[in-house]
């Protein structure tokens, strides 16, 4: 830490200085809070949606297999892009699933099997919950990195600013009373001189 003037004014200035950390120290902390409370939120978003997942391959499998056609579905959707809006999360902004945005190629209604529609409803479905996973990922790599930074804060503020505040107004306070109490001493030992010259 750089070294201190022993004055009033700096006393003055560090009692400002604590002040501010003590104030501004709870509102980083309910910062931190609000992001650890949505890191397990979209953790448990993000597991959610693997169940989804699972579940729609395991109905998916269970018709595939009663039909026996070698058609393959995935040359008739495509996806044109992944929609998402702005939001704000503990004063992050990070991007929201939205949609995603299918390109349908058509194909003969008489000539292809009739589980090709349920295929690509199921096709999308998957691509959706993808599409969603990969954004709330994205969400929580934002958040736990502010998190990282905002507990460095909370961390440099209990540990070190709000400490080494106190310290500094402590030794300000030493030094200035015993500079008070030396001022004192030295006009005592004036009067008693001045009394001792003035009895002769």
């Amino acid at each position: 830490m750089a070294k201190i003037r022993l004055t009033k004014n700096e006393l003055k200035k560090q009692k400002d200085a604590l002040k501010r950390y003590k104030q501004y120290l709870p509102t980083l902390i309910l910062k931190k809070q609000q992001m650890q409370a949505e890191i397990l939120k979209t953790h448990r978003q993000i597991e959610e949606i693997k169940k989804e997942k699972a579940y729609i391959k395991a109905n998916v499998y269970k018709w595939v297999d009663v039909f026996a056609e070698k058609t393959d579905i995935s040359d008739l959707i495509t996806t044109k892009g992944i929609r998402t809006v702005t939001g704000n999360i503990a004063g992050i902004d990070v991007l929201v699933f939205d949609n995603v945005d299918f390109a349908e190629k058509g194909y003969d209604l008489i000539t292809t099997p009739i589980w090709v529609d349920e295929g690509i409803s199921a096709m999308k479905k998957i691509i959706t919950i993808n599409a969603k996973m990969k954004v709330l990922q994205k969400q929580e790599e934002l958040i736990r990195e502010e998190l990282r930074i905002t507990t460095q804060r909370v961390n440099l503020f209990e540990k070190v600013m709000i400490p080494g505040t106190k310290d500094n107004i402590r030794k300000i306070q030493i030094y200035l009373g015993d500079m008070q109490t030396a001022a004192v001493v030295t006009g005592k030992i004036a009067k008693a001189k001045i009394m001792k010259a003035g009895i002769r």
